[in-house]
């Protein structure tokens, strides 16, 4: 896939598929949903908070990459995981991109001014009860951060060519709640991506890289 020159991974490409206009899509017809077919439709009649992320890609030229946490080991949920910025909207949030930047403010002190958004994903719905909008920007390579230590122990960048290769997402399964329940993992060093994340990044690539 890497070795194909009409699919390179820069920003500026990132930004030309982010913002095309691709039509409805249906979110369950995306990511790990595909894999759980019946827990996708058991989750479309429930009654949902909206939440949204922010899925940072770092524009370093030719070679862009993606911006993710790890939640400190004390959070009372998601606790240790690898994650995007992100939260439920608030009352106050104009949009979902507000939320996802005012998130982003909080947990690693990233600047409002270094993100340009450029689209959304379909929504990503979560047995715990959340309607994720994962929206799509771009951060300037200068970018600075003061991370809140209550909520993260570290951020750190991932090359976004490596997630968007398919051969780098391995498929895992758990039962849950007495079901089996099946997800992808994309393991990076030390960090094993998965879950919502990896949920995330894999629609990523079925919407706009596949």
């Amino acid at each position: 896939m890497g070795s194909d020159p009409g699919n390179d991974f820069s920003a500026a490409t990132f930004r030309s598929r982010a913002s095309a206009e691709k039509g409805p899509a249906d979110w369950r017809q995306y990511g790990d949903h595909i894999l759980n077919r019946d827990i996708a439709e058991h989750l479309a009649g429930q009654e949902l908070r909206e939440a949204a992320v922010l899925v940072p890609v770092v524009d370093h030229g030719n070679r862009a990459s993606v911006l993710l946490t790890r939640r400190t080991a004390t959070m009372r949920t998601h606790s240790g995981q690898i994650a995007f910025p992100g939260g439920a909207v608030d009352p106050e949030d104009v949009s979902v991109e507000a939320a996802a930047m005012r998130e982003a403010d909080e947990e690693i002190g990233l600047a409002q001014s270094v993100i340009e958004p450029v689209g959304r994903l379909p929504h990503y719905l979560t047995v715990t009860g959340f309607r994720i909008t994962p929206v799509l920007a771009i951060v300037r390579g200068d970018y600075t951060m003061t991370i809140n230590r209550h909520e993260v122990d570290e951020a750190f960048e991932v090359p976004f060519d490596f997630l968007m290769d398919p051969s780098n997402h391995n498929r895992e399964s758990r039962f849950w709640d007495g079901k089996e329940r099946h997800f992808y993992t994309m393991p990076y060093g030390e960090y094993y991506i998965w879950g919502v994340t990896a949920g995330i990044l894999r629609t990523l690539y079925e919407r706009h890289y596949s």
